[in-house]
């Protein structure tokens, strides 16, 4: 298990989209392994999503668990995941390992239905809502070649500097 470099703005390849996962094997876990790795050294990360290590099937990761009284699912590991219902919209603050610099406000589905796969090729479906629906909304974007700059309501007015986070030390 290793920490994969993340992809910065701008770099062009977070704009690509993924395929889907066709195999449910030793290299998809073994890429998960290093994926997770690299999640837990991004400070305060929340998720990731394989295009960011410039890997680009639909995986990604997701873990608000972390987060007093939010509602959630534990500590996810999504492939091949699709919103399949969405409901209301709420604007919120995002950041990405992707975007090191800045956080944005961006307006999300508040509920969301979704379905994947779990690492084995079984079958999930989740109802999700609040943090936890905005990050796995976020996530996926990433599958998809987008980033939160691409939602920020205004470029003028909801773009902000990041705080500066101590970088968690390595295993």
């Amino acid at each position: 298990m290793a920490s994969l470099e993340i992809l910065s703005y701008p770099d062009e390849r977070l704009r690509q989209k993924s395929l889907e996962v066709e195999h449910f094997d030793q290299t998809l876990w073994d890429f998960i392994a290093d994926l997770e790795d690299t999640l837990g050294v991004g400070p305060g990360a929340v998720g990731i999503a394989a295009p960011q290590v410039g890997h680009f099937q639909r995986i990604c990761i997701v873990d608000v668990s972390g987060r007093k009284k939010t509602k959630n699912h534990g500590h996810l590991v999504l492939i091949n995941p699709e919103i399949t219902e969405w409901d209301g919209f709420k604007l919120g603050r995002e950041g990405c390992l992707s975007v090191p610099d800045y956080t944005g406000n961006v307006v999300r589905a508040e509920k969301i239905t979704l379905e994947a796969f779990d690492p084995e090729g079984n079958e999930l479906n989740f109802e999700m809502s609040g943090y936890e629906a905005r990050a796995v909304q976020h996530e996926l974007d990433h599958l998809d070649g987008l980033l939160f700059l691409d939602r920020v309501v205004s470029r003028r007015n909801d773009i902000f500097d990041r705080k500066v986070y101590k970088p968690k030390p390595k295993k």
